[in-house]
């Protein structure tokens, strides 16, 4: 059965208990297995449990997903196999939801809740309610919203066009911490122009997901080379990151810039030098 979920995610199929029997019962129930907290002790459960992975014969889950988890059990106990009851790294990425997780977002509030109980009193009146909020935020922010890249012809114009200071807002992929700055868009038209509020959708759309500034500068200029085949695309980034400002290095009030020039951009170097004029100038 599959049922729409979060905008973030696009579709989750509800797993049953006779799918997990049905693969569990072809395991060897001789041997003792020990289940990865938490979905694995339910599989383990239907077997034969061990109370400690050193007294198992196999460390077991419900499901690999990235395989970091199994990457971590096979460091620790590099002599026991590991058996997990799907693979999603063959199952194109689907999103399982299991018998003992709730539907929708009340699981996942449930795994923010431990995180806030390893470090606080999730009970206390301020953490309440930020399981719940913090889904949310990032239900809304993740959630990147398509559009359609309205083009028109150009009317003869070839010369460059400039769209700087394009505010954007960005979650670090490695830390989940903010970063954000200015993303300044050029193109030179090759037979067709976009509507202006375009250029500043593409930052957004590609800005609002678990990213890298590096990435977003590559994919903002593919999306305008994709729709416009214009001449040549220039894409800057400069922005501050907040996993570099409140941890490890902490180093304040520091500035990262990302380019990526193609076409014109890349082959003349006026071209090049009159767009980073360009988006040195502040409008007054």
């Amino acid at each position: 059965m599959e049922i729409e979920c979060s905008a973030a995610q696009t579709l989750e199929r509800a797993v049953t208990w006779q799918e997990i029997r049905a693969i569990v019962e072809t395991w060897d129930k001789r041997k003792k297995y020990f289940g990865v907290p938490r979905g694995g002790q339910y599989i383990a459960a239907l077997l034969n449990p061990a109370d400690t992975p050193e007294e198992a014969d196999v460390i077991c889950d419900d499901l690999i997903d990235s395989g970091a988890t199994m990457e971590v059990w096979k460091q620790k106990f590099p002599e026991k196999p590991f058996m997990a009851v799907f693979d999603k790294r063959l199952n194109g990425g689907e999103w399982l939801r299991f018998p003992w997780e709730q539907a929708g977002d009340i699981d996942i509030q449930e795994n923010i809740k431990r995180v806030l109980q390893y470090f606080d009193d999730p009970a206390r009146e301020g953490l309440m309610q930020t399981p719940k909020r913090y889904i949310s935020f990032l239900k809304e922010f993740l959630s990147a919203q398509e559009f359609n890249f309205t083009a028109f012809d150009s009317e003869g114009m070839d010369e460059m066009i400039v769209q700087t200071n394009i505010p954007f807002y960005s979650l670090c992929e490695h830390h989940m911490l903010p970063f954000f700055g200015v993303a300044h868009v050029a193109y030179v038209p090759n037979g067709k122009i976009v509507g202006l509020s375009k250029l500043a959708r593409t930052v957004d759309f590609y800005s609002h997901r678990l990213q890298n500034q590096e990435r977003i500068t590559q994919q903002v200029a593919q999306r305008i080379e994709k729709e416009l085949h214009p001449l040549g695309v220039g894409v800057v980034l400069t922005a501050k990151h907040l996993c570099m400002e409140m941890r490890g290095v902490k180093k304040h009030d520091t500035w990262t810039t990302t380019s990526k020039m193609t076409g014109v951009f890349k082959s003349e170097a006026n071209c090049r030098q009159e767009f980073l004029n360009l988006i040195k100038q502040r409008p007054q």
